[in-house]
C-alpha cells in the first residue's frame, strides 16, 4: 500500500501467510544472520463480498492484502500483519487494553521488551526521511508518525523497538515499528480486522532492510487450491527457470512525484499480439518532477497506465476484440473509477473458452517482459449483469482518472510469474512458472 501512489480495490482477496518452522529452508552459508537464511511462506486466500452498488463509480478501498502471522513482544503476542511492498514503516495496531476490538491487537503494556523511540534519537531524526509526513515529537517527547494512503486509510502512533519472532528463536529480531493508537479507513466495519502492516519497500526502516535479506521472491497462482507463496532470502534452486532481469531505477534527488524507495523499473513499451504500440519513449520515463515512474507492486490488484499510454492500449485491444466480444455500453459506468472498457459476455461463451481468443498484452521492460493472456485480461464485475450476460472489464486502468502520476504493475498481471526482488544487485528477476508446481518443489504444494 504505497503511501503516495497506492489505490486498492473493493473486491477483497485476503492472502494469509502462515510461518511454519518445518517449511523454512536454510542456505548453504554457515552464518546465522537473516541474510544467510531462506524462509518459505505459503499463501491462502479469502474472498470478502463486494459492495452492492455496481452501477456507481466505485471508490478505492484497501482490499488486497498479504498477511503474515507471527508473534511479537515478551511474552509473545499473536499478531497478523499485512505485507506491503509499497510501504516502508511496519506498524501494529496497539491496544493498551482500551480498544473495543482487541482481537489480535498488540498491547505494549504487556511486553517487557517494548521500547519507545524518543524524538531526539537518530532513528527519529534521520531514518524517517522518506516518510510523506515528517515524524514529529509528541507531548511525551516520543517519536510520532502519521501515515496516510491513497485509499483514504491512515494510521498514527509512536515509533518503538520490539522483538519479532519468526518461526523459531533463531529468527527473532529487534525491529523498529509504529505502535499505532489510531487506524482509520474507508470501511470502519473492516478497520479493526487490520491489526498491522509489514513494510517491504527499500526504505531504511522497512522489514526487508532491517532484517537484511538480500533477496525476496513471490509467486501468485491466482487459484484457491494453491494461491502461491512468499520466499524471503535466496532462490538459487536448480529446478527454477532462469530469470530475466531488469534493473531497478534510482533517482537520488528528491522529486515531488517520485517514490525513491519503491521498486521502480523502466517500462520501454507495450505489445499486443507481438505488435509494439506506437508510444513515444518520452511518456514512459519519469519527467523532471518524477511523474511517470513504473512501480512493481504486489499490493495493487490491477495495472494502471498514464492516460496517453492507456488510451493507446485501450484502442488497440478494442480493435483486436471487435467481432469477438460485445462492448458494454453504459456511459455512466466506469469500474473502480478507472476502467472504462467493459464487455457483456454470456456464461455459455465463457464455458466455450472465449477468453482464450483474446490477444496477448505484453509489458516490455529493459531485459524482461510480462505477458498477460486469457482470463487475467478481463475481470468479472460482481453483482452486475446485462440481461443474461455478465459484465467483464479490461484489467488495465487509467492512472489519470485517479490522480496518480505513475505506472503501477499490479499482482493480477503477475500470476504464475516468479518475481524476485534482488536488493544486492538492484534488479528484479522475472520468469513464467507454474506456481503450484514450484510450491510442490518447495514442499508446500499439494
Amino acid at each position: 500500500m504505497s503511501s503516495r501512489l497506492h489505490p486498492l480495490f473493493h473486491l477483497l482477496i485476503l492472502l494469509i501467510l502462515f510461518i511454519r518452522t518445518h517449511r523454512c529452508f536454510s542456505s548453504s552459508s554457515s552464518s546465522s544472520s537473516s541474510s544467510s537464511q531462506t524462509l518459505v511462506l505459503p499463501l491462502k486466500t479469502r474472498i470478502t463480498p463486494m459492495d452492492h452498488r455496481p452501477t456507481d463509480k466505485l471508490h478505492f478501498h484497501h482490499n488486497v492484502t498479504l498477511t503474515v502471522t507471527l508473534t511479537v513482544g515478551t511474552p509473545p503476542q499473536n499478531i497478523s500483519m499485512v505485507i506491503d511492498t509499497g510501504s516502508e514503516l511496519s506498524w501494529l495496531r496497539c491496544n493498551r487494553s482500551s480498544n473495543p476490538n482487541p482481537v489480535n491487537n498488540f498491547d505494549p503494556t504487556r511486553s517487557s521488551s517494548y521500547s519507545p523511540v524518543p524524538c531526539s534519537s537518530p532513528t527519529c531524526r534521520t531514518r524517517t526521511r522518506d516518510f510523506l509526513i515528517p515524524a514529529s515529537c509528541d507531548s511525551d517527547k516520543l517519536c510520532h508518525a502519521t501515515l496516510s494512503y491513497a485509499d483514504a486509510s491512515s494510521s498514527e502512533g509512536n515509533l518503538a523497538a520490539e522483538i519479532f519472532h519468526f518461526g523459531n528463536s533463531t529468527n527473532d529480531s529487534n525491529l523498529i515499528f509504529g505502535c499505532m493508537g489510531s487506524v482509520s479507513g474507508s470501511d470502519p466495519e473492516e478497520d479493526y480486522k487490520t491489526t498491522g502492516l509489514l513494510g517491504m519497500n527499500r526504505g531504511s526502516l522497512s522489514f526487508i532492510s532491517q532484517m537484511g535479506f538480500p533477496k525476496f521472491s513471490y509467486c501468485i497462482s491466482g487459484t484457491d487450491d494453491f494461491p502461491g507463496f512468499l520466499l524471503l532470502g535466496d532462490s538459487n534452486f536448480t529446478w527454477l527457470t532462469p530469470l530475466n532481469y531488469t534493473p531497478l531505477i534510482r533517482i537520488s534527488t528528491p522529486l515531488p512525484y517520485f517514490d525513491r524507495v519503491a521498486y521502480t523499473v523502466q517500462l520501454t513499451g507495450i505489445k499486443v499480439n507481438g505488435k509494439l504500440l506506437p508510444i513515444p519513449k518520452s511518456v514512459l520515463v519519469p519527467d523532471h518532477t518524477g511523474a511517470g515512474q513504473t512501480m512493481v507492486d504486489s499490493g495493487t490488484q490491477f495495472t494502471f497506465l498514464l492516460g496517453p499510454v492507456y488510451t493507446a492500449l485501450r484502442s488497440e485491444f478494442l480493435n483486436r476484440t471487435n467481432g469477438i466480444l460485445t462492448v458494454y455500453n453504459d456511459p455512466d459506468f466506469v469500474f473502480q473509477g478507472t476502467m472504462d472498457l467493459c464487455y457483456r459476455i454470456s456464461p455459455f461463451r465463457i464455458r466455450a473458452g472465449i477468453l482464450h481468443r483474446l490477444p496477448t498484452v505484453s509489458l516490455v521492460f529493459q531485459g524482461a517482459e510480462i505477458a498477460v493472456s486469457g482470463q487475467p485480461l478481463l475481470y468479472r464485475v460482481p453483482h452486475l449483469t446485462a440481461g443474461n450476460d455478465s459484465v467483464y472489464c479490461f484489467t488495465f486502468g487509467n492512472s489519470d482518472l485517479m490522480g496518480m502520476e505513475a505506472y503501477v504493475i499490479g499482482h493480477h498481471h503477475q500470476q504464475n510469474m516468479w518475481i524476485e526482488f534482488d536488493l544486492q544487485r538492484s534488479r528484479i528477476g522475472l520468469a513464467p512458472v507454474q506456481c503450484d508446481v514450484s510450491g510442490q518443489r518447495l514442499g508446500i504444494g499439494s
